[in-house]
């Protein structure tokens, strides 16, 4: 009985699900601590700070994760070896490109009139340099489909930071330019462990050829491209709210869209299983058994969804209060919060119509796609300020990009093979009816 629980625990989707998990946690953690430690104009400065760091990082991550999967899994031990040392190569040139145009953005800093901007500046140069070798080793471990070492990795990189963090809370040191250094010093530690360990595997640098080189190259500028239009969703809210309505207002939005990692553990997590399934099924040359898998998951994960955002919607105000304290409590957080949670009904159809698109050999439509939602949510992110002239127009103009992602996919679909939306609720319906009764067929025999 022990070691068949064992064989479920380190089965590789519990893990994958298992790290989503942990990792949303530890984030949420973080922020209740922090929401607490510093100042609201100081927390929406943290927020602008770490949105753009995780935007400009996208041309790295972007370029190489999907790219260096792609090559590395399967492959033969010497092609792995150049595969490695080829996105060291690359990740390196990278990082030395962003470094260099962060010399002169520093030496003018003094002009820039935006504290947000100002701090960005100052860190984000070295903040890659230090996190380039543990990126490097999150690409290796999941292309080895080694779960438990990224998710090591991660919680490495999350846990030293929530420590250094607790510390400075504990002696009322917390301050913005504090967070910073832990967050550096995360970022540092994760990578020299990464090294230390082997999994960043540095020592294949040597092994690079520029055949490789340029297949990740030629494949990671067209994903980049998508990768770097979705980031840019959560980003361009946060720059307009920034320089619109202030690090206040900031603050207030980011807590109100927090616990959106209800929604985002199971769709990132189903997104991973789901897709061999769907790649299988095209494989067979099978449009029928694609549209009813790509049915099968998105209604299940809706119907699953529903109580978890009724839930989110009637208590908002608990949550807020316990996320981000008693001075948030009577904020627009607890309203945009439900506001979000309506909507995110809608994100299960827009994850795996996309999803599906790329299976079905379809990543044109898919970026063209992106691209539109972007210029929605941007147009209508201004407007909503400029109606509302708060941030409760930002939150009501998330609704625009996800209706233009579940049009546009759902069309792009169509013409693969004709379904109907109301059949993926009807289907998830039907899922979870069976799911429940063969739960309760094995409860009823044991």
């Amino acid at each position: 009985m022990a070691i068949q629980l064992l064989q479920k625990f380190r089965n590789k989707h519990f893990l994958s699900l298992a790290g989503n998990g942990i990792m949303s946690v530890l984030g949420m953690l973080n922020m209740i601590i922090l929401y607490r430690a510093l100042p609201v104009a100081s927390i929406g400065m943290w927020v602008f700070f770490l949105s753009i760091l995780l935007l400009v990082d996208t041309f790295r991550s972007g370029f190489l994760t999907t790219a260096f999967i792609k090559f590395y899994a399967g492959a033969a031990t010497a092609r792995k070896a150049e595969v490695v040392g080829s996105a060291w190569f690359i990740g390196g040139a990278i990082t030395l490109v962003l470094v260099i145009l962060n010399v002169p953005a520093y030496l003018f800093s003094s002009y820039f009139k935006n504290p947000s901007l100002v701090l960005f500046v100052e860190w984000f140069g070295i903040i890659y340099v230090a996190s380039l070798p543990s990126f490097i080793a999150s690409c290796v471990v999941q292309a080895e489909q080694r779960f438990d070492q990224l998710l090591c990795i991660r919680f490495l990189s999350q846990g030293v930071f929530i420590l250094f963090v607790i510390i400075m809370a504990l002696t009322k040191t917390a301050n913005l330019q504090n967070i910073i250094y832990a967050y550096l010093g995360g970022a540092a530690m994760t990578s020299l462990f990464a090294i230390f360990m082997g999994w960043s595997r540095i020592a294949m640098f040597k092994d690079r050829t520029w055949a490789t080189i340029s297949e990740i190259f030629h494949f990671g500028k067209y994903s980049v491209g998508t990768t770097l239009s979705s980031n840019l969703f959560g980003t361009s809210n946060t720059m307009i709210i920034n320089f619109m309505l202030g690090p206040a207002a900031l603050a207030v939005f980011n807590l109100g869209q927090r616990l959106m990692e209800i929604i985002e553990i199971p769709l990132r997590s189903f997104a991973a299983t789901g897709m061999p399934e769907l790649s299988a099924a095209y494989n067979e040359g099978n449009k029928a058994k694609v549209i009813e898998t790509m049915k099968r998951y998105t209604g299940l994960i809706t119907v699953a969804l529903l109580p978890a955002c009724l839930g989110a919607v009637a208590l908002a105000d608990v949550a807020i209060s316990i996320i981000g304290g008693s001075k948030y409590v009577h904020s627009e957080a607890a309203n945009i919060m439900r506001l979000f949670m309506t909507f995110a009904l809608l994100y299960p159809l827009d994850r795996f119509f996309a999803l599906t698109l790329d299976v079905i050999h379809q990543p044109k439509i898919n970026f063209i796609k992106v691209l539109l939602m972007l210029a929605g949510s941007v147009t209508a992110s201004f407007a909503g300020i400029y109606l509302t002239g708060n941030v409760y127009g930002v939150a009501i103009a998330g609704i625009v990009p996800t209706l233009i992602g579940v049009g546009i996919g759902y069309w792009g679909l169509n013409r693969f093979e004709p379904f109907s939306i109301m059949s993926v609720f009807t289907t998830g319906y039907s899922e979870a009816v069976n799911l429940v009764k063969t739960y309760w067929l094995k409860l009823a025999r044991n």
